[in-house]
């Protein structure tokens, strides 16, 4: 029959709701796409501001004067700040709103590069860096929050894969950034734009966070632990200040006693959570998380791994520029290859290795990244100072190559069966953790590197006695990643369909790695 009037206007009415509804979920998937740019330029910039300060240490100590110990406290001060502030930011970030502390976190961040460009000595920039650290903790547990909230579990792992890509890159091209920065002595400033490049991209993190970033928080009302908050940050600077700050001190009775306190603590701040617990509900650490074995399990492959980073990058910049006298561009260009096999090894991984052979990739990598460190420490011992770029090819791929196989999938191990509502606290372990071992590995520098070398050090002899302490330092790395990978072996096998964490409310169902 033919159709009437009012059937070709229902027809009509029906494809344009058809078309609206197409637009409409076609803006928003543009939208959490360009969100997901957003916090990713955001942690980009991050990561590039924790190692970019390395190769700018002589600058900074040239036109300072910081010692030594200083140079450890604009490095480890960032790692310290940040460590403590991460697990409070997360949670902040669930009870007022992850886009809300994204923000402020953005804010303060580029806020507090300016003030480090602007330093006038090494106590202010120690002081400027403390609180880029803090506005950092603000900023960096939501962007893990916000990729959990927006996208639905079917595409976490591809996001997750450019994001450890993101966060492998940005670890490793803050040394050529911050190389061609110094080496550029833009407008006689030396190394103050390795902090001031961060204005213009925060502002435009900051304006366009506002636009396209949606708004989440926990599904249940949550309140803020400040007495966890305050055990967990005593805990930590306790274990930390003293590693940082024992060498110059000549490693005094009161640093050890401070750090063999932190264990009583600790345990006193679990013991509270779990009241805390069962009065009301809003522990700063969900301490239910732990009773899933993935995310158990990455939380101490993080440590340790955050431990091996630690050192080495530290170690590996001093060891360049003021061990065999390269400038800061050759140094940054050195690590050209490790920053190229990272990205290249860290995409494959999730996408096409992770899927086929679960855990087996990351435990590849642990022994990967080991082997690359065993033939640096191999070379450098052999050819000492008359070292070449060229020779520390093939270690530095084989390093990056095993880097990138960890940093990407491990995020989504961890995170994968973690409730929406706990996704602020759990990432903000995750960052708290990685941190942690930074810092930690950041003060077993004094051990691990200086401990190698004479407290002081005739300038004919810096370039002997700065490579056999990096091959000191290079065994302590070779054995933290052995550690890393036995660590590896509670982490789960193969990916399967499991349900929300026990003692949680979450009702969904993700694929996790089990």
């Amino acid at each position: 029959m033919p159709r009437t009037v009012p059937d070709v206007e229902k027809s009509v009415v029906d494809v344009e709701k058809e078309e609206e509804n197409a637009m409409g979920t076609a803006q928003a998937d543009r939208r959490r796409w360009i969100a997901l740019t957003i916090v990713m330029v955001a942690s980009f910039m991050d990561l590039v501001d924790v190692t970019i300060v390395n190769i700018a240490i002589p600058s900074i100590r040239e036109d300072t004067g910081a010692s030594f110990s200083a140079v450890q406290w604009v490095t480890g001060g960032y790692a310290l700040a940040f460590a403590i502030g991460l697990i409070t930011g997360g949670r902040l970030g669930d009870i007022h709103g992850r886009k809300r502390l994204f923000l402020i976190g953005i804010g303060g961040f580029t806020v507090a590069s300016a003030l480090c460009g602007l330093a006038t000595g090494p106590e202010m920039l120690i002081a400027t860096r403390l609180l880029q650290g803090g506005t950092a903790a603000l900023m960096v547990p939501q962007v893990l929050s916000i990729i959990h909230a927006t996208f639905p579990a079917e595409e976490r792992g591809k996001v997750f894969g450019l994001f450890g890509a993101v966060v492998g890159l940005g670890a490793v091209s803050g040394p050529l950034i911050g190389a061609l920065l110094t080496e550029w002595d833009l407008f006689g400033l030396a190394w103050r734009p390795i902090f001031l490049i961060n204005l213009p991209v925060g502002i435009a993190g900051l304006l366009l966070g506002r636009r396209f970033i949606d708004e989440s928080k926990a599904d249940q009302a949550l309140k803020l632990d400040l007495v966890g908050v305050a055990l967990a940050s005593l805990g930590l600077l306790m274990l930390i200040y003293p590693l940082t700050h024992g060498r110059e001190a000549g490693w005094p009775l009161w640093g050890h006693l401070s750090m063999a306190g932190s264990l009583p603590v600790f345990a006193l701040f679990v013991a509270y959570e779990k009241v805390k617990t069962r009065r009301d509900g809003s522990p700063l650490v969900e301490l239910a998380l732990f009773r899933v074995k993935s995310f158990a399990a990455g939380i101490c492959v993080q440590l340790a791994f955050g431990v091996a980073i630690g050192i080495y990058f530290l170690v590996w910049t001093l060891y360049l520029q003021m061990g065999l006298g390269w400038s800061a561009l050759k140094a940054g260009a050195t690590g050209i290859p490790f920053s190229i096999a990272v990205s290249v090894a860290a995409g494959l991984s999730v996408q096409k290795l992770v899927p086929r052979f679960g855990r087996k990739v990351l435990q590849t990598g642990a022994l990967v990244m080991a082997v690359g460190v065993l033939v640096y420490l191999w070379e450098a011992d052999r050819y000492g100072t008359a070292i070449t770029a060229w020779q520390m090819v093939l270690p530095l791929v084989v390093m990056g190559l095993g880097m990138g196989l960890i940093v990407a999938p491990i995020t989504d191990a961890v995170l994968a069966e973690v409730p929406r509502e706990h996704a602020g606290s759990a990432s903000g372990l995750i960052n708290t953790v990685q941190q942690v071992g930074n810092a930690l590995g950041l003060g077993l520098v004094s051990v691990a590197f200086f401990g190698a070398m004479d407290d002081v050090v005739a300038p004919e002899a810096a370039g002997a006695a700065f490579s056999g302490a990096f091959v000191h330092a290079m065994w302590w790395v070779a054995g933290v990643l052995f550690a890393v990978f036995l660590l590896m072996f509670a982490l789960p096998k193969r990916r399967k369909a499991v349900g929300p964490v026990a003692g949680s409310t979450a009702e969904e169902r993700e694929p996790v790695l089990a």
